[in-house]
């Protein structure tokens, strides 16, 4: 069994992890809300969703998976962990309660 120690060397690259995974879920989310609020004036919406979605979900998933080769499983932990906090930081500030304020 490994035994775990968390020396100064682990913190700087969870540390690292989780700020990979804030910037991987800000990327996401944000090119997330760009596409839904061109989808209106797309020619072609259901290609611009297409798109949008393999290229978000291409660059994220290599992201990950370049944390994951980089360091153990604590690492990937970790920036899932940013990710997910960015979410919700993200759908607060731009979900629809500010919706309102931007269409007056």
């Amino acid at each position: 069994m490994m035994k775990f120690s968390l020396d100064s060397q682990m913190i700087l690259i969870l540390l690292a992890a989780f700020t990979a995974g804030l910037a991987l879920g800000a990327f996401y989310f944000t090119a997330l809300w760009h596409t839904v609020r061109r989808l209106p004036s797309a020619d072609k919406p259901s290609r611009l969703l297409i798109v949008s979605f393999f290229l978000r979900m291409g660059l994220v998933m290599a992201g990950f998976f370049l944390i994951m080769i980089a360091g153990r499983w604590e690492g990937l932990a970790v920036a899932m962990l940013g990710f997910i906090i960015i979410r919700k930081i993200l759908t607060f500030s731009l979900g629809p309660q500010n919706l309102a304020e931007t269409i007056h």
